[in-house]
């Protein structure tokens, strides 16, 4: 192992020579590049809390929400034909109460979450 390390050692001048060093920086290089970004990647789509790709859920939706905090929001819950009232922290999840008249949402946020997601992300700008 030591003459391994030793041979390696001593023909290192001649990576340089060859171009061979450029090489395995350049490659090694541009591997960094492409994890890093895949972690940046990675952070801003956890940020940006998208829905879930799969299909989508009809009986069970959020049709509204209000950050209150940091971590707390309340939020609307509809389950079938009832709507409900719902304050949610990091920690726990309450039930607040059951509204009497439902609320009315677009039919473009029910039918496409992801729409009504980006055209208030847009309102926001």
């Amino acid at each position: 192992m030591k003459r391994l390390i030793i041979l390696l050692f001593c023909s290192f001048p001649v990576w340089a020579e060859t171009g061979a060093q450029m090489s395995i920086l350049t490659t090694f290089g541009a591997l960094i590049f492409v994890v890093a970004f895949i972690l940046i990647l990675a952070f801003l789509l956890k940020k940006m809390r998208l829905p879930a790709l799969g299909g989508s859920q009809k009986d069970l939706m959020v049709i509204r929400q209000l950050p209150i905090g940091t971590k707390e929001k309340l939020l609307v819950v509809q389950v079938g034909e009832e709507q409900f009232l719902v304050g949610a922290t990091a920690h726990s999840i309450r039930l607040i109460s059951k509204l009497e008249q439902p609320l009315t949402s677009s039919s473009q946020t029910l039918e496409h979450p992801f729409a009504g997601q980006l055209n208030r992300f847009l309102k926001k700008e």
